[in-house]
């Protein structure tokens, strides 16, 4: 009785906080951008609804919480659509840097935020969406919706888990969320400890799938990347591709492209595309340089630098590239060496990337370079340029390591057609 007291306590402790939130969130709003969309968007999410789910509309609903998580479930939303075109496919986000970004995107009929996890918004929402199946990706736990969805017996299934011993869920004090766990009729987690954990706490409805990520980044292979400006700036040439860097990557970089005697292309993506750090990064540039808005119908062969101040392209533009460098590795957070991975190229990064699954498996198998002084990067960019041998078995490690992680997708796949 005392741990069902318990329980209960920390449910009605968590159901008053809600509205709390809610109503702090609408003041901070006030004087805070991204918080506004958060609040504002949120305050469109029933409208939307009610506007494009018609009652006799059969509707799977797939949640993320934020764009890494969309392009992660990206695979099974895509094979979704293609498989069971009868459905109408709801995506809901609960950041607003996944749904600002796809609010207007094809891959779903209707794309919203998720409302703030009240027993009241869960009934209102399942009430108008009415899912036959709902998936959600990696980390989403909301007690409320679960509790709800588990009510009205719609099967909900967890897709590229990871769990850790750090979570809640495996903590004493962690009941609560524990509970909500068991609304899940499946998990399809990345790894062994994931299953083993969730057995430590009595959950054995788990298959290993593996990262649904490596089945989307693998697409990537099969869909044209040719870029005719590309083709132009890189012609004969070596190509260093950097992507997504930070000051702190664009320092060591600009000094080793200001010093450097290679005949190499170079290219720059900046993370960050404010007009004035642009401008100072080409400002800092002594080589010929230009930036992609820039490009017009200009002769493009003999520019050493290109910086792209542009979305959108970066993929693309690592399958032109024979030696790249993702950047984040020294303060802010590496972003993904998946994608320039994937083109069987080498990639370099910096010191700082514990944490990041794939980084650090790549960097154990030497697929993966990190680099933390000039002297370092300098050293590691003369190896790739001048030992073809070392160059191409480097790149080979990184693209037999995402092809033997591919599969997720198709085992996750064939779950829900036992289900549907």
């Amino acid at each position: 009785m005392y741990f069902s007291g318990k329980y209960l306590s920390v449910r009605l402790i968590y159901n008053l906080l809600i509205p709390i939130v809610w109503f702090a969130l609408n003041v901070v709003s006030l004087f805070n951008e991204k918080i506004r969309l958060f609040v504002s968007g949120r305050k469109q999410t029933y409208s939307i609804l009610r506007d494009n789910i018609r009652e006799q509309d059969k509707v799977i609903w797939i949640h993320a919480a934020s764009l890494g998580e969309y392009e992660q479930g990206l695979p099974v939303l895509e094979r979704i659509k293609k498989d069971y075109p009868n459905f109408k496919i709801v995506l809901t986000f609960f950041s607003p840097s996944g749904y600002e970004i796809k609010k207007d995107s094809t891959s779903a009929d209707v794309v919203a935020y998720l409302p703030m996890d009240s027993r009241s918004n869960a009934k209102r929402f399942l009430d108008l969406v009415s899912p036959s199946l709902a998936i959600f990706i990696k980390y989403e736990i909301w007690p409320n919706q679960l509790k709800e969805l588990k009510k009205r017996k719609i099967p909900v299934l967890l897709v590229s888990a990871l769990f850790s011993e750090r979570q809640i869920f495996f903590k004493s004090y962690g009941g609560f969320m524990r509970k909500s766990l068991k609304a899940f009729d499946h998990f399809f987690v990345q790894n062994e400890n994931s299953k083993k954990l969730l057995a430590s706490i009595d959950l054995d409805n788990v298959s290993v799938s593996g990262d649904t990520r490596f089945d989307r980044v693998s697409e990537i292979l099969n869909r044209d990347n040719q870029l005719d400006f590309m083709d132009t700036f890189k012609k004969e040439r070596p190509c260093f591709v950097a992507g997504s860097t930070w000051p702190e990557d664009e320092k060591i970089l600009v000094e080793y492209i200001n010093s450097s005697n290679e005949a190499i292309k170079f290219i720059l993506a900046p993370h960050t595309m404010k007009a004035a750090q642009l401008d100072k990064l080409v400002q800092s540039i002594s080589k010929p340089v230009i930036k992609y808005s820039e490009l017009g119908s200009r002769d493009v062969s003999t520019i050493n630098v290109l910086i792209i101040d542009t979305i959108g392209l970066l993929t693309k533009i690592y399958s032109y590239a024979d030696i790249a460098y993702v950047g984040g590795g020294f303060a802010t957070g590496l972003h993904n060496t998946l994608e320039p991975a994937v083109f069987g190229i080498p990639v370099i990064i910096g010191p700082e990337y514990l944490g990041f699954k794939e980084a650090e498996e790549l960097v154990e198998k030497k697929g993966i370079f990190s680099i933390d002084t000039l002297d370092s990067f300098t050293e590691l960019m003369s190896r790739f340029l001048n030992e073809t041998i070392f160059l191409s078995e480097t790149g080979q490690i990184n693209a037999s390591y995402i092809k033997g992680k591919q599969g997720a997708s198709k085992q996750i796949m064939e779950h829900i057609h036992s289900i549907l």
